[in-house]
């Protein structure tokens, strides 16, 4: 059995292993690299391997970086079957189609400004189309069940866990025999944070030979979502008591439901004004709230109880839903007294970046950030406490409020990462999607022998 690590190593983005075991190949997630102009290059760049030779996709999860570059796979040759949980197949659809509508505005913005500095048309190349993201999911095939044992193909099966970390999302055990040997490897995906209010806690994995496990917080403890939440509540009370908008940069899948659900408690409980207008300014969060409906049974107890007495916890008496561009456009006009959420979560792309561009001059406008931003990011710039940032090829000032909440990420933490590894006492463990320094500070944490922090392109026997 080999192992070969092809994203997400030693970085935080593009997760991507390949698994050669009992004469398959196997895929582990595909995903797309955030964060800086370089690593969106390497997103064009060779796989490693040959796409049409690997046979099954197993996906944990619809994250971008994680089911990002699918529609380049298929592109570039891949002709087997695609397998994940009902709601990843879902929401993978929407994210891999925003990805591509998004991938082609930015090739237009980005050939149009060329061709205004060196005259002439400047032709743009983007990473795929719609096209090509509609010929993705024409691949996902079979949709397991969290705990159900599914033979991917003679020799290899795959358990599906419950990974608590957003709709859908799943660790994967991953059972492979070959003569009379049998090896047993753990693929973490992301490990979720317990004790959200959407879903139920991650499950911890099974005893296995080997671990593929993220590092994201590896470093760092979280402080309680309940602190968390005070600070969201107080972040918008101040900003309207200053008489401006509050921009929500917002992760489309998970952590726009988690931020109504919780703006609707601090209606709730009087912190908030009940007429406060909320706009959700996302086509894609606004189709991930109406899949979490679909699917109940992958949520919380509570939260599926409410969706099946059709009780909407993510219904504010304030929320507008922003479909249509004209509708994002007017946003604009507004001058104060709103909360608007849109994406992307790390303002690489999509409305986020023109609401910023017209609050974060404004001394009465604040910024707060629910998400993890990875380096190069126009959020992480601006985290880091940038005076300036450039949007749309202008300088643009930033004055307003900044706020990092880190309470409600969607990974765990420290400990939470080190509890999980015991559970699973793996005799080799590989650490993945991390920052570098981050991942070496975890590595020491655990405390046990056979620890790697595989490089891009690295493979391993079992």
């Amino acid at each position: 059995m080999r192992l070969s690590f092809h994203g997400a190593d030693r970085t935080v983005t593009g997760s991507c292993h390949l698994v050669e075991c009992a004469g398959r190949r196997v895929l582990i997630d595909c995903g797309l690299r955030q964060g800086s102009r370089e690593l969106e290059e390497e997103n064009a760049a060779p796989f490693g391997f040959e796409p049409a030779a690997v046979e099954y996709v197993l996906l944990t999860h619809a994250h971008l970086d994680h089911c990002g570059r699918l529609p380049l796979l298929v592109a570039r040759g891949f002709r087997g079957e695609i397998i994940a949980t009902a709601p990843t197949r879902e929401l993978a659809h929407i994210v891999m189609l925003d990805a591509a509508h998004l991938q082609k505005e930015e090739e237009a913005r980005s050939g149009a400004h060329r061709a205004e500095r060196h005259g002439g048309a400047a032709e743009v190349h983007p990473l795929y189309t719609p096209s090509d993201a509609l010929d993705a999911l024409q691949h996902f095939g079979r949709a397991p069940r969290y705990g159900e044992t599914l033979e991917v193909a003679a020799g290899v099966r795959a358990t599906f866990f419950d990974a608590g970390h957003i709709l859908g999302s799943a660790g994967i055990a991953l059972e492979v025999a070959e003569g009379q040997g049998r090896r047993l490897v753990v693929f973490s995906g992301d490990i979720g944070n317990p004790g959200g209010p959407l879903l139920r806690d991650p499950v911890l994995p099974p005893r296995a030979d080997a671990v593929v496990m993220e590092t994201t917080y590896g470093d760092r403890v979280h402080k309680p979502v309940a602190a968390s939440v005070e600070e969201l509540h107080g972040a918008v009370a101040n900003t309207l008591c200053r008489g401006g908008n509050v921009i929500i940069p917002t992760f489309g899948v998970e952590r726009a439901q988690e931020v109504l659900y919780f703006l609707r408690e601090g209606i709730e409980r009087g912190r908030l004004p009940a007429s406060l207008p909320v706009y959700l300014d996302s086509p894609m969060a606004i189709s991930a709230t109406e899949i979490f409906e679909r699917h109940p049974e992958f949520c919380a107890a509570a939260i599926a109880a409410g969706l099946r007495a059709k009780r909407d916890p993510f219904h504010l008496p304030g929320l507008h839903f922003t479909r249509e561009h004209a509708e994002s456009v007017a946003l604009n006009d507004l001058r104060g007294g709103a909360v608007i959420m849109a994406g992307s979560g790390m303002a690489t792309g999509g409305r986020v970046r023109h609401h910023l561009r017209h609050n974060l001059g404004r001394k009465d406008s604040s910024v707060v950030f629910v998400g993890y931003a990875a380096h190069g990011t126009l959020a992480r710039q601006i985290i880091d406490g940038a005076r300036q940032v450039r949007l749309f090829g202008e300088a643009i000032p930033v004055r307003a409020q900044i706020y990092t909440i880190n309470g409600f990420s969607a990974h765990g933490d420290r400990d939470e990462l080190v509890a999980w590894h015991r559970h699973a006492a793996p005799a080799r463990t590989f650490l993945v999607h991390g920052d570098e320094d981050v991942m070496q500070r975890f590595a020491e944490r655990l405390e046990v022998p056979g620890v790697e922090m595989p490089e891009e392109g690295q493979s391993a026997e079992l």
